[in-house]
């Protein structure tokens, strides 16, 4: 493992390694993100994209990948994986596992996408013309901030604390929800 974890730093233009942290400079745009695993994830806007994990990287077997602007991140130790993401035109998370992705300010896009799965949560503020939150399975989604229009799916399990977030136009996907009752005037026999 740690031969695939090495070999993938090489695709990083440069390394910057200190006791608490390394930096992973990429060449590349990073556009999406996935998380898989035990990660803590920050994200936040910046005018370059720059990718920090802290622990002791190179001793966890962990995974950090960025290929066609997919950043990968990866890891199942007991301990989370602390990993802090700055990038330029980030589009779109996806979490799975028992991942957490935390926004370190305001996250200000045009377009922003976020999908959520198993046990993942996410806690983010958006300032976004578009936002799209999906959340599944016992997923958990905090969201603050704004957007223009705000498209939200979530099933019967899953979480989401909306209130600190407005929108202009809202559309809401409720998916495997119990069946309601359409005539409340029923009466028992």
């Amino acid at each position: 493992m740690l031969a695939v974890v090495f070999g993938l730093t090489t695709t990083y233009a440069g390394t910057i390694k200190d006791d608490t942290y390394t930096v992973l400079n990429d060449k590349g745009a990073i556009n999406k993100i996935e998380v898989h695993g035990n990660v803590e994830l920050f994200v936040s806007d910046a005018s370059t994209d720059q990718v920090k994990v802290y622990n002791k990287y190179y001793s966890e077997s962990a995974l950090v990948q960025n290929k066609n602007g997919v950043l990968r991140i990866t890891s199942y130790k007991n301990e989370k994986l602390v990993v802090w993401v700055s990038a330029n035109d980030l589009r779109e998370i996806s979490a799975y596992d028992n991942a957490e992705v935390k926004s370190f300010g305001d996250i200000s896009k045009i377009e922003f996408d976020v999908d959520l799965h198993n046990n993942a949560s996410a806690k983010l503020d958006l300032n976004a013309y578009s936002a799209k939150v999906t959340v599944n399975d016992q997923a958990k989604a905090d969201l603050s901030g704004s957007a223009d229009e705000f498209s939200l799916s979530h099933n019967f399990a899953a979480s989401v604390n909306n209130y600190n977030f407005s929108a202009a136009h809202y559309t809401e996907n409720k998916i495997n929800f119990p069946a309601e009752s359409k005539d409340d005037n029923m009466t028992g026999i």
